[in-house]
């Protein structure tokens, strides 16, 4: 029902090009306390890093200066305010709900707004991307709360490359809180690892080893242009094909079919193994092997703006409405429109790439 008394129009989020929107990431917070090379290299490391690189490829780029502008609390959607937009945008057809950041374990009571968002009719997937640093301290919380999936990002097993790659010296609480979620029976946990190249690329199959031996599906994300330096060289991307390459002459997989032709990862299983995600390989290759022809999401910044794709130059407000006198109809009316403008495709690799001012922090996973 909206605001007014009236019935939302069951029409779905449809794009120019036919593809149906179906997954909303709403993240909820910018800050994170993190400081990962792919996101936010903002530490002395990371520069050095980067320079090392730069200088080894003949590269003149120099870093961005970074001006840190973290934003006020008022200017953060509220936990009423977000659940308003998740139950208008599941009356249109959206299916499943991922809570980012930042870091979301960052945003004070975020359990609650788990809660809220698990009760709405039609939610058939909740789930949550952490850095799982807080984790442990939230979990029995999330999971009663009606959280469903919970991803973890883990670039590195070794403590110093982990503290390199991340700016803070805390592998040993983000492996607690996988075992955690491990413990507590949630449907699925999974792994991401960002793979650079010179950095954590020779811990490839090392962290398949540490899926394999859990039970925990292993993702690989190609380095993507997200980066608050403007860092980002295509150089330093190690390419899902060179990932499957390297795991393969390891270990031996076959091929994990699947139905849902949105799927970001290919994945693979090893022969042998049972049914089911626990222990998979995935391989998310956004750079080198585009999935947008497929793609059925869109995200909600923690301000408010809808993006349709991480690699938007533009953003639509909703806030302004939400804090207006705008229904629900004249909102739902929004996302047809903002949805039917998607972009085809993002343009990494094209020579009229431009990359979006917002990092990934702010973007929301």
């Amino acid at each position: 029902m909206g605001k007014e008394g009236g019935v939302l129009s069951s029409s779905s989020l449809t794009d120019s090009y036919g593809r149906i929107m179906r997954d909303l990431r709403v993240s909820v917070t910018d800050r994170c306390n993190f400081r990962c090379l792919y996101c936010l290299p903002e530490t002395e490391e990371a520069a050095d890093f980067y320079r090392t690189r730069y200088d080894s490829l003949r590269n003149p780029n120099p870093l961005k200066k970074i001006e840190r502008v973290w934003k006020p609390r008022n200017e953060l959607l509220s936990f009423e305010e977000i659940e308003r937009v998740v139950r208008i945008a599941v009356s249109l057809g959206v299916e499943k709900i991922r809570v980012t950041g930042g870091e979301p374990l960052l945003r004070q009571r975020v359990e609650e707004l788990v809660g809220r968002l698990a009760r709405i009719e039609g939610v058939k997937d909740l789930a949550m991307t952490t850095n799982g640093f807080l984790f442990g301290t939230k979990a029995e919380a999330l999971k009663l709360a009606g959280l469903r999936r919970v991803s973890f990002s883990m670039d590195s097993l070794d403590p110093e490359n982990f503290k390199k790659m991340t700016g803070r010296d805390g592998l040993g609480e983000v492996l607690a809180g996988i075992e955690t979620a491990m413990r507590l029976g949630f449907e699925s946990v999974k792994v991401n690892a960002v793979v650079i190249r010179g950095i954590n690329d020779h811990e490839i199959e090392q962290l398949a080893a540490f899926g394999f031996e859990r039970g925990i599906a292993m993702r690989y994300i190609e380095f993507m242009p997200l980066d608050s330096s403007r860092s980002w060289l295509r150089e330093m991307v190690v390419s899902g094909a060179e990932i499957l390459g390297r795991l393969k002459a390891r270990y031996d997989l076959v091929s994990v079919e699947s139905a849902n032709r949105s799927e970001t990862a290919r994945r693979w299983r090893l022969r042998g193994g049972g049914g089911g995600e626990g222990g998979e390989l995935g391989i998310i290759a956004p750079v080198t092997e585009p999935f947008c022809g497929h793609c059925n999401r869109i995200r909600m910044t923690a301000d408010g703006k809808i993006r349709t794709c991480l690699f938007s130059l533009g953003e639509h407000d909703l806030r302004g409405i939400l804090r207006g006198a705008g229904t629900d109809q004249e909102l739902a009316t929004l996302l047809r429109g903002i949805v039917w403008e998607k972009e085809d495709r993002h343009h990494i690799g094209e020579p009229e790439f431009v990359q979006p001012e917002r990092t990934m922090s702010c973007i929301g996973g």
